[in-house]
């Protein structure tokens, strides 16, 4: 039988701890991860070997890429980060918590 599961069913949340889950896993990965006020630790950078789909359901927050700068992400925002593209998470907003739905693999933009 067919499992269904709701993208906006979260677990208990306990602490400042961030919560990410892989959905699928294979050639193409799909995460959903739920951030509470999370940022890339100072002087870190996300240097991914993929690229990156995401997509803000829920919540605000701030990315800072290397080459181009701060980019503001609102519900249902989203954004194509190609592999290699150094970027660090800089803002998560608490309330709402972040929803974020990420698809990791090769590829391309059709605008």
């Amino acid at each position: 039988m067919t499992r269904i599961s709701n993208i906006f069913d979260f677990p208990e949340i306990k602490g400042d701890e961030e919560i990410v889950e892989a959905l699928t896993d294979g050639e193409t990965k799909i995460e959903r991860i739920i951030s509470t006020g999370q940022v890339t630790p100072e002087g870190e950078w996300y240097d991914q070997s993929l690229d990156e789909w995401v997509v803000l359901l829920e919540g605000e927050a701030k990315l800072l890429f290397e080459e181009t700068g701060e980019v503001y992400l609102k519900p249902g925002d989203y954004i194509l980060i190609k592999a290699h593209e150094r970027h660090r998470v800089i803002y998560t907003s608490t309330l709402p918590p972040c929803l974020w739905l990420a698809v990791h693999g090769k590829h391309t933009t059709t605008k």
